[in-house]
């Protein structure tokens, strides 16, 4: 039964996380072939080929990172972590949709700012309940903090 529960709750975190790349999904890929291609952007973005595999491997280590925190459901500061997972997943699908979707870029930046001190604020809630849980999200720390960078110069090319 543990056993069962314990793959059903990492199905869900995961459904959840890519869940959330979904939505972001909706706004982000009606936009790259007409607005976003013919936004000025800085020499070191990354081809456009490499964001689907680099954020399909992050929302994996992020559901199995908040899946590691939920098995220990029982202690009391596995609640607060995963709810500061939960806001900064709403922030990234947020993102998608004031870039993309609405095609403001400056206020995306206000958006990815708040997401990356949220991601800090999870993977530092994380790290004390499963060391491993927290080690998963750096990457997705990373990417987010040269997301906010690429965001940045794209919104001042662009004014």
């Amino acid at each position: 039964m543990t056993t069962v529960r314990s793959v059903v709750g990492l199905i869900l975190w995961l459904a959840l996380c890519y869940g959330a790349a979904f939505l972001g999904s909706l706004a982000t890929d009606p936009a790259i072939p007409t607005w976003y291609a013919g936004l000025n952007k800085p020499p070191f973005t990354p081809p456009n080929w490499l964001f689907g595999p680099v954020w399909t491997l992050l929302y994996t280590l992020m559901g199995i990172a908040a899946w590691l925190v939920w098995r220990r459901r029982a202690e009391w500061q596995v609640w607060p972590a995963l709810l500061f997972f939960c806001l900064q997943l709403a922030l990234n699908v947020l993102w998608s949709f004031l870039f993309f979707g609405l095609h403001n870029p400056g206020l995306a930046l206000v958006d990815i700012t708040a997401l990356g001190l949220l991601i800090l604020a999870t993977t530092a809630a994380f790290w004390p309940i499963s060391r491993a849980a927290g080690v998963l999200m750096l990457p997705y720390l990373a990417w987010v903090g040269f997301a906010a960078v690429l965001n940045y110069y794209v919104w001042r090319l662009n004014l």
